[in-house]
């Protein structure tokens, strides 16, 4: 059996913090877990994952049941998005393919 993934305490917490956010959105609409599960495409358990911060659950379904409910993710305003993803995008560039494509083990035990 394979040993569960130690997360950092901040990855567990801003997870938790999201889950809170997911949580109190689809309460404010008055949508049942069942509703919400359908309309994004997963199972009722899933969401309930979500809502607890689980960090098992796949990043596409958090994000697209956060995207359901309005909860913003990083800016709700799509143009700003828009710019901050092709600033990333320009820097990305910029750093030669040789390094682009090489991983590196970073040693987070700290």
């Amino acid at each position: 059996m394979r040993k569960p993934h130690a997360y950092h305490p901040q990855s567990r917490d801003a997870a938790k913090v999201l889950g809170a956010h997911i949580a109190m959105a689809r309460r404010e609409r008055r949508w049942t877990s069942a509703n919400l599960a359908e309309r994004a495409g997963i199972s009722v358990i899933t969401l309930r994952k979500i809502e607890r911060g689980d960090l098992s659950v796949a990043i596409g379904s958090v994000f697209e049941v956060a995207t359901l409910l309005g909860v913003p993710l990083f800016t709700s305003d799509r143009r700003e998005l828009d710019a901050v993803l092709g600033h990333a995008q320009r820097q990305l560039a910029l750093i030669p393919s040789r390094i682009r494509g090489q991983s590196k083990v970073i040693d987070d035990a700290f």
